[in-house]
């Protein structure tokens, strides 16, 4: 475990006494690659989590969803995954394109269960794989160096109850988020961006997406 553990964790670990018990836990759940266990979770998920660092060093911590089964295991050392349209602001795709090292989390909230992986990721605008992906702009491909299943007993239940209706999905036409049609913004947007707006309804003031808000239609 002398790659897992750093000086700052086998000194907290001697504090607790659980050196030993640290080195064989890490032993037993680490692997360098995916196992077909691993594959079957993570390509039914309909969300994840992951970590990038940005340009200051700030770890950055993002939640990515789309229709079970956005994310792709092509083989044991490779997954991919789309960067649907966001807020323009592409924080954790312009880090991975400085700091390529990531961490992803997977979790099912329902039985629990969790996966985490380490990786190096590249991002790519011309992937072959970008028209698998209904409306994706980009895709990530993540080469795996480590992956591990954590303890799931500090997961809370939670019943899943409707798929976003933003997520992509080809059988119907997706919405535009409620904030970009905010008036204050639409000479900021993105021209084709103006033009889904006037057909999902036109602008609405701060106060009315506020009002959206409230009813959890963000």
């Amino acid at each position: 475990m002398s790659e897992l553990y750093g000086d700052q964790h086998l000194a907290m670990q001697d504090q607790f006494d659980t050196r030993n018990l640290a080195e064989r836990v890490g032993q037993i759940i680490v692997q360098a690659e995916l196992d077909e266990l691993h594959k079957g979770f993570i390509e039914t998920r309909d969300m994840l989590f992951l970590t990038t660092v940005d340009h200051r060093g700030y770890p950055t911590c993002s939640y990515k969803g789309g229709v079970p089964g956005f994310v792709k295991v092509l083989d044991s050392k490779t997954i991919v995954f789309p960067s649907y349209n966001g807020n323009g602001m592409f924080l954790s795709m312009g880090n991975m394109t400085t700091h390529d090292k990531i961490g992803l989390l997977f979790i099912d909230f329902t039985t629990p269960h969790r996966v985490r992986v380490h990786g190096i990721a590249s991002v790519d605008r011309n992937d072959p794989l970008l028209g698998e992906f209904h409306e994706a702009e980009l895709i990530v491909r993540v080469t795996i160096t480590e992956v591990f299943v954590n303890c799931p007993r500090y997961i809370h239940q939670y019943q899943r109850v409707a798929t976003s209706k933003y997520a992509p999905q080809r059988q119907c036409p997706t919405p535009p988020p409620q904030w970009k049609r905010i008036d204050a913004i639409q000479d900021v947007l993105p021209k084709a961006e103006q033009a889904i707006v006037e057909n999902f309804g036109g602008t609405i003031t701060p106060e009315e997406y506020g009002a959206l808000l409230m009813k959890g239609e963000g």
